[in-house]
């Protein structure tokens, strides 16, 4: 399925709006039972965006010095990878490929525990493939986080924290996600120490 990128732009993320403002929109709830959960509910794979699917997309966006494959996949790049400052030289590949992944910042189980269940079919597809949720980062550490929300795990990198948490907030608020109580703690004790970080946009 191809993604429009007006799709994909969060008409609630309006520009100026504080993160810290935004997480009091955010409904407080108890986490539901993973019951049900599968990772196909939400995409059977990447969709796909002007042409390229939403991993090379998001690629290209995140890389440095990218070189293309034929086929519009990234084929060489550097990351500077958010959540650790590690610079990383990615080589497409079997072997190599997973040096660097692509993370969604609200993992899909989280989301699926605090409302996702009840957002049908096509938004949870929506909030698979958009690149508002998602970022190219370091693979081990992709891994570390699991399907962790904020109360649980935050990047090593400190100062990416209240950019990685404005993110979560905005993806929140924009699928009707809700968030526990010790991740809404998590989270305003990061964004108290940054009051004037904004919501991302885009």
């Amino acid at each position: 399925m191809s993604i429009g990128l007006t799709g994909i732009v969060p008409a609630n993320a309006a520009s100026g709006q504080s993160a810290l403002a935004a997480l009091e929109k955010l409904q407080v709830k108890g986490k539901a039972p993973k019951t049900g959960y599968e990772r196909s509910l939400f995409s059977d794979g990447w969709g796909d965006i002007g042409g390229c699917d939403v991993r090379n997309f998001i690629l290209k966006r995140d890389l440095k010095s990218v070189t293309l494959r034929a086929d519009c996949k990234v084929d060489t790049g550097v990351l500077i990878d958010p959540y650790t400052r590690k610079t990383i030289r990615f080589k497409y590949g079997v072997g190599t490929s997973s040096a660097v992944q692509i993370d969604h910042v609200v993992a899909l189980s989280d989301a699926w525990q605090k409302g996702a269940q009840q957002i049908g079919a096509s938004k949870r597809y929506a909030l698979y493939n958009d690149p508002l949720n998602l970022l190219a980062v370091d693979g081990p550490t992709n891994a570390s986080k699991g399907d962790s929300d904020a109360s649980a795990w935050l990047p090593p990198n400190k100062a990416y924290r209240c950019a990685y948490v404005a993110r979560q907030v905005a993806v929140k608020l924009k699928y009707k996600i809700w968030v526990i109580e010790a991740e809404k703690a998590a989270i305003k004790r990061v964004l108290t120490s940054c009051p004037t970080q904004k919501l991302p946009t885009h």
